[in-house]
């Protein structure tokens, strides 16, 4: 859009109505009822963020809410194996219908829509961008209390369009113990600002390894400085999450909801209390 290259007092608000941000968010399937979308980012791969998510949704899930995980991270898309599905989502001239894991929580992925699941996907940025939006358009929801977003890495292509084009609630920033998170953190952290999305707060994983037999606690990736960045950025600490060796096999075979101890549980009865 051109900028205003004259006097704006002497055409009253028009020029200001010319030059205003163009609003870029695209409607929901005309099917679908979403209530919050909430999407969890990270500034680099690798820290867990699908981990994250999916035991997110599990959570709310529990607490009696319609679940729906939008797996936003088109190159790397392994929402489905989390939660062991391996069906392909089915469609009508409707649209797209997701699919249902074993507690009824809706997921959409493009790992269901490929022919096998190791295919790879050589796309370049725009195409994955409008991947990502059609999974919103076109993918029949319905009522769905909850809609979590497993955003890829980084601050590129598919998190600009996800901010842009979803009326996105909040962020969770996910993160690990390393010298350089307060950097990661802090770009995914001013991404979100720049796009007027507000930051719920931040999850450190692999904060710790707790041993079985000692019960001590070991800081295998380094000392945590989670609190320290959370305070320069004004921001909440909402849990650190252990190395725990139960929970990436659940996650490897597909049986995350059945997992007894969830470690975000009061991350979502929290997210859950600020409704309305």
């Amino acid at each position: 859009m051109s900028e205003c290259t004259h006097n704006c007092s002497t055409c009253g608000e028009s020029c200001a109505e010319r030059t205003a941000p163009q609003d870029l968010q695209v409607p929901v399937n005309g099917l679908s009822h979403v209530g919050k979308v909430i999407a969890v980012v990270s500034g680099k791969g690798g820290v867990g963020k699908s981990l994250v998510t999916s035991s997110l949704a599990v959570a709310m899930r529990r607490l009696g809410k319609k679940v729906g995980v939008l797996d936003a991270d088109i190159t790397g898309p392994s929402i489905p194996t989390a939660f062991g599905i391996h069906t392909r989502a089915e469609g009508s001239e409707l649209g797209i219908y997701p699919a249902e894991t074993r507690t009824g929580i809706e997921i959409m992925s493009l790992n269901l829509l490929t022919e096998h699941e190791t295919d790879p996907v050589v796309w370049r940025g725009p195409v994955i961008a409008g991947a990502v939006k059609q999974f919103w358009t076109d993918v029949i929801w319905g009522d769905v209390d909850y809609l979590f977003v497993d955003m890829p890495p980084g601050t590129g292509d598919v998190p600009l369009t996800v901010f842009q084009s979803l009326p996105v609630d909040g962020i969770v920033v996910v993160t690990s113990p390393q010298d350089l998170v307060s950097m990661i953190v802090t770009k995914a952290v001013k991404m979100a600002e720049m796009m007027h999305i507000p930051v719920l707060g931040l999850v450190e994983n692999y904060s710790y390894f707790q041993c079985p037999d000692c019960g001590k606690r070991h800081a295998i990736f380094g000392e945590s400085h989670i609190e320290q960045v959370a305070k320069e950025l004004g921001l909440k600490v909402l849990a650190q999450l252990p190395i725990d060796p139960a929970v990436a096999a659940a996650c490897d075979s597909g049986r995350i909801e059945e997992l007894e101890h969830n470690y975000l549980t009061q991350v979502a009865q929290a997210l859950a209390e600020q409704e309305g």
